[in-house]
């Protein structure tokens, strides 16, 4: 077995689908490109000529967006980096940190990965988008919806400082989860 004989780089992106491994292999003797995204083949490339360039692709439920760079740094070495939505991989983090929040908690014996998409008001559990139900109350906004028979809700409330913007907390079984830094 040849499989993963020439792998050059592995990255972990976490999406509102789930974390995603996406591996890729660069035989710079044959020119041989291949991406996996989850261990499933996305892009196979056999004897390429021209041993730098690009490879895109989609990531998880959401086909989001993603590009690995491949460039030549000295004679026959090469770097590699990943772009997601086209940004570079630090860049996407850290937009991500200002416009989702990511919380973990364990239900009944099974892990959820619950995250919040603050533009949209999206919620995704464990790869799927979910049902809400949105309400205003006195101090901000309430996203109802149950996971596992649980019923769950994200308060949204102003922090009172401009910097801080608004603060979402999420709410389980009346029990106040941490958020969970990805």
């Amino acid at each position: 077995l040849e499989k993963m004989t020439d792998l050059v780089a592995v990255w972990e992106v976490a999406l509102s689908d789930g974390v995603h491994k996406i591996e890729f292999e660069h035989g710079t003797t044959s020119g041989k490109r291949v991406v996996y995204v989850d261990g499933k083949e996305e892009i196979r490339r056999e004897w390429m000529f021209k041993l730098v360039g690009k490879e895109t692709f989609t990531v998880g439920a959401t086909k989001t967006k993603a590009a690995i760079n491949i460039d030549a740094v000295s004679g026959f070495a090469y770097e590699y980096t990943l772009e997601i939505n086209g940004k570079s991989l630090k860049q996407y983090i850290e937009n991500r940190l200002k416009t989702t929040n990511t919380w973990i908690l364990n239900l009944g014996g099974t892990d959820y990965r619950i995250v919040l998409e603050k533009d949209t008001m999206d919620v995704w559990c464990n790869g799927q988008k979910t049902e809400t139900a949105g309400e205003f109350v006195e101090d901000g906004t309430e996203t109802h919806f149950t996971v596992a028979d649980h019923s769950c809700c994200i308060k949204a409330v102003s922090s009172g400082k401009r910097k801080e913007g608004i603060i979402h907390t999420l709410i389980v079984d009346n029990r106040e989860i941490p958020e969970a830094v990805e």
